[in-house]
């Protein structure tokens, strides 16, 4: 048995060893946090700074009489009895339910039909069904406002050539088609480039099993391909459920145009606004925006509960 003594030579290797490795550690994090500090300064004075005040600001009242005071969630309690803020929230869940099948259903069909497609029209179509995404959403609903026109829109004047008279999709019976239109156009291209890359991603050699086992289209398709991109469906939906829920562009940008179809407790982030803005009513319009993120949050929460098994709501 041999017994290494230790010199104090090469303790101090040793320790010299330590030292290097300890300082080219610390350079790297130097260099990370240079990386990301112009990042996270922009995050914290834009994001992070703003809904902090936003909150401290809803923990107040205030009034001419008896100044700015501290309620603590007063303002949350009488959001969750406001009948505006609640029809509003059943406004948007209930366009929720409609919706975002719609959406899922466009891209999907249009993700596996380019998916099957391999000819340079695809790569056209690809771009002109992604195209709406990219127009800003004031300039798509200024548009969709003159589509729906019902004194100069084209809409008007197609059906005036058989003598019948265009339907009025800013009316009150009708503006939910109207914005459930202008939402899926504006949107279905997005998510159709998530499913096509999902699409692409999977191993052609199944495809070729299939086909040797004689599968059809139509089983690749279900057995296959809508399988394996279960966890996109499984992100566009949340994507989707997120973004309807604070629906606020469209109808905003609609009001004008609507002639009294849209209110201004149309949805919750609408009465927020009118409330902030409108009737400089910021702690309570703080409030209301604290309590749509509350129930964005439980909502979500609660889907992403409902399908954890596995990952998929599909399996």
């Amino acid at each position: 048995m041999t017994v290494t003594l230790a010199t104090p030579e090469r303790e101090s290797a040793t320790h010299n060893k330590k030292g290097r490795r300890r300082s080219h550690a610390a350079r790297q994090n130097l260099i990370g946090w240079l990386f990301i500090g112009p990042f996270a300064l922009v995050f914290l004075a834009l994001l992070v700074l703003p809904i902090g005040f936003a909150f401290y600001l809803s923990l107040f009242q205030s009034s001419l009489i008896g100044g700015e005071r501290f309620v603590f969630f007063d303002n949350y309690i009488k959001a969750f009895t406001d009948p505006s803020f609640l029809s509003g929230s059943w406004f948007v869940i209930s366009f929720s339910l409609v919706l975002i099948p719609l959406q899922m259903a466009v891209s999907l069909a249009v993700a596996l039909m380019l998916d099957i497609m391999t000819t340079r029209f695809a790569r056209f179509s690809r771009l002109m069904i992604f195209m709406p995404y990219a127009i800003p959403t004031v300039i798509g609903a200024l548009m969709w406002g003159f589509l729906y026109s019902s004194n100069f829109g084209p809409l008007a004047e197609i059906f005036g050539m058989f003598g019948a008279s265009a339907p009025n999709f800013l009316s009150s019976n009708l503006i939910f088609y109207g914005l459930l239109n202008i939402v899926t156009w504006q949107w279905a291209g997005y998510y159709m480039i998530i499913l096509y890359a999902a699409l692409q991603g999977i191993d052609p050699t199944l495809y070729e099993a299939a086909r040797i086992d004689g599968a059809s289209q139509w089983q690749m398709v279900l057995r296959i391909k809508i399988p394996l991109i279960a966890p996109a469906l499984l992100l566009i939906l949340v994507f989707a459920l997120i973004g309807t829920l604070q629906f606020f562009n469209e109808p905003k940008i609609l009001q004008q145009l609507a002639a009294g179809a849209i209110p201004n407790d149309f949805t919750p982030n609408m009465y927020a606004y009118q409330q902030a803005f409108a009737l400089a009513n910021d702690n309570y319009g703080s409030a209301i925006s604290f309590a749509l993120g509350a129930v964005v949050f439980i909502c979500v929460y609660i889907f992403l509960f409902a399908t954890r098994k596995r990952g998929s709501f599909i399996s």
